[in-house]
């Protein structure tokens, strides 16, 4: 693979993964990157992430005045088993409800770009499905309270409307998720849990467009109770943690539920009462050189943080922060003439044999408690065309309600790293890592360390056009009480 290949690959925030997950499990998740090919459009990357930024920061239930949570666009994508058939649903870590169209549904995609064909879900097909009634402790305690009108035979609703104006409304169900669970190292066998999820019967805006992207549903990996991983820590048959390590250089990656053992990583605490993964950052350097922060930045009680987004392609920062960093990056290269591409992309050429490591400086983030992120010139410098290169950081457009501009890092700094999210102790952690190696997660019923190993499997093996990064999930079993 060619530098501008492995480039390529740190810009995709979407990838397919074939998800799985149950008590003692080590769980599949095959994937493909929504984005493919050369970098040759860099509006469809930032249209990428303003999409996400819409939904991921203003996300509300607008119908039914519950715990309405912030749901984002284009993270992951899976093919999970719902019942007797299987759905392409978009995995993110900043959302929190599972949900698929489903039969009936109005304005519902018909098609999608991405290679499969999409279903709707039908709880008639299905022997295991089951309504969830309104007075059911999963819908109360999801909407804080019994919802108002609910009597007996009604179905519990959900409806939410995301930052772009589109919508999703329907009603829970249960039924079995089904999965590949891990019995040994790298050795897999079928399973099934239950779980309540939204089965969507009208969409608008675009999830209802059919679209290049256009997939059955959502699923999340969010911090609240609705999610699929909270329902099975709930159930006792998992704990609240989970990692991924996402390969930009070999394209391949791991994805795990469970205690990471090997490699230890160091972690920061993640801010609490916050919807996603928010930290608080304290210092940023260019090459030792550090960047004056704004107060506000660095005020830990205005709850605003850094937001950690695996599903975000760039990095965002407040323009104060921003024209500091791109200063003292191009500080040595002061003779490069500029260029401004698509209006919005700093760019320049450049044709050395030189690497642009040996060129550029290296930028670290440092947050509570000490834990440092690096990213190097080769992840923040991407290769345009032929010898344009262009400068990854971006100036934010995400903004608080008071309107203030957030820190939002993506991609551009998470790739060749595993990120641990570890809820259960609310903290987050990263380590440099070769993520096509393999990790250890260790089962807490039997004290077993499984290896999980990274995976690039042919696109022979799916019908999804383009490579596939297969995800590995240990579902931990709990200790009886």
């Amino acid at each position: 693979m060619d530098l501008r290949e492995s480039l390529v690959l740190l810009l995709v925030g979407s990838f397919v993964v074939q998800f799985c997950c149950n008590a003692n499990a080590n769980l599949v998740f095959p994937v493909v990157r929504k984005f493919k090919g050369p970098v040759e459009n860099l509006a469809a990357i930032k249209a990428h992430d303003a999409g996400r930024r819409g939904r991921f920061l203003s996300v509300v239930d607008v119908a039914l005045g519950g715990n309405g949570r912030p749901t984002s666009n284009g993270l992951y994508y899976t093919k999970i088993g719902l019942g007797p058939k299987d759905y392409y649903v978009q995995v993110d870590t900043g959302s929190d409800t599972l949900w698929v169209n489903c039969v009936g549904c109005t304005a519902c995609p018909k098609k999608s770009g991405l290679g499969m064909d999409l279903t709707l879900y039908d709880p008639n097909l299905s022997k295991t499905s089951k309504a969830v009634p309104c007075d059911d402790e999963f819908c109360t305690s999801t909407y804080d309270g019994q919802i108002s009108g609910c009597t007996k035979g009604m179905s519990c609703p959900y409806s939410i409307t995301y930052g772009d104006g589109s919508t999703t409304s329907g009603s829970y169900i249960k039924d079995d998720l089904t999965f590949d669970r891990v019995v040994g190292d790298l050795r897999t066998v079928p399973d099934n849990t239950s779980v309540i999820f939204g089965c969507g019967s009208k969409q608008s805006g675009t999830l209802s467009s059919t679209t290049d992207t256009s997939l059955d549903g959502i699923i999340g990996f969010g911090q609240a109770n609705s999610s699929v991983l909270s329902q099975l820590a709930a159930a006792g048959k998992v704990k609240r943690i989970f990692s991924h390590c996402l390969d930009s250089i070999s394209g391949g990656g791991i994805f795990a539920i469970g205690e990471v053992v090997q490699p230890k990583v160091k972690t920061t605490p993640l801010l609490q009462g916050m919807a996603h993964y928010n930290v608080v950052l304290k210092d940023i350097e260019v090459a030792g050189d550090p960047i004056q922060l704004p107060s506000d930045i660095l005020d830990s009680s205005s709850g605003r943080g850094t937001i950690i987004d695996s599903g975000t392609t760039l990095a965002y920062l407040p323009v104060s922060i921003y024209d500091q960093l791109l200063e003292k990056i191009l500080a040595q290269r002061s003779g490069m003439k500029l260029y401004l591409v698509e209006d919005q992309f700093t760019c320049f050429h450049y044709s050395d044999e030189e690497s642009v490591d040996d060129l550029f400086p290296t930028v670290k983030f440092t947050f509570e408690e000490g834990l440092t992120l690096t990213t190097y010139p080769r992840d923040y410098l991407f290769l345009f065309k032929e010898d344009m290169w262009c400068v990854g950081w971006q100036k934010s457009m995400a903004q608080t309600k008071d309107g203030k501009e957030l820190i939002l890092l993506g991609d551009l700094v998470l790739a060749n790293k595993l990120v641990v999210y570890d809820l259960d102790n609310m903290a987050i952690g990263w380590a440099d890592y070769n993520c096509s190696s393999s990790i250890k997660v260790k089962d807490d019923k039997t004290g077993s360390v499984y290896t999980m190993g990274a995976h690039d499997l042919s696109s022979a093996s799916t019908v999804l056009i383009g490579k596939i990064l297969t995800f590995f999930v240990l579902l931990i079993t709990m200790l009886s009480t």
